[in-house]
């Protein structure tokens, strides 16, 4: 259909330098400087979806392999990082296509598919039948397992292979940064 847009996917590691850049250039300015160098590595080692117009990147995400832990199981789990559009080029459809792209990896591939919201993109998430998790979350850190109450609310799952108690507690594996 004329006007569409589609995202491409390609892994980190069939990514050139110059694309990466671009897109670590385009993120630091959709999330006005509040993308930092923990958040980037964090969108790293997966699939990317990139939206371009010409030889300009326009919009970005990522999905990465991580474990969270439910009900006594280790979820397979595609996380979805580093979500951004441009702000000059927002409202053309190109954050549905990155996920459109993305939700397409993670029907194929995960168990489930988990993701923490910024208040500005609970709509958009909602509306594409992400879930928000209603019970408790927590990381498996160093030290063992550890609250994050101020995660609580943020954190939204599409669920795939398994059922999941969207009231139950929810831990994901540890990392530096923000752990959701």
């Amino acid at each position: 259909m004329e006007g569409m847009t589609d995202a491409r996917t390609a892994h980190t590691a069939d990514l050139d330098a110059a694309t990466l850049r671009a897109a670590r250039a385009l993120l630091d300015d959709a999330f006005e400087g509040d993308m930092s160098d923990h958040d980037w590595q964090h969108a790293l080692g997966g699939v990317h979806a990139l939206v371009w117009e010409g030889t300009e990147l326009a919009g970005h995400a990522s999905l990465v392999r991580r474990r969270l832990l439910h009900r006594g199981r280790s979820l397979r789990t595609g996380y979805v990082e580093a979500v951004g559009v441009r702000a000059d080029r927002r409202g053309r459809g190109y954050g549905t296509a990155l996920m459109d792209a993305l939700e397409q990896v993670l029907a194929e591939t995960y168990d489930l598919g988990a993701l923490s919201s910024s208040e500005l993109a609970v709509d958009f998430y909602l509306r594409r039948g992400w879930i928000r998790w209603e019970g408790p979350t927590s990381v498996l850190a160093p030290t063992g397992i550890v609250r994050t109450e101020e995660e609580d609310g943020s954190v939204f799952v599409l669920p795939l292979a398994l059922p999941v108690d969207l009231s139950g507690e929810l831990v994901c594996d540890w990392r530096e940064g923000d752990v959701w």
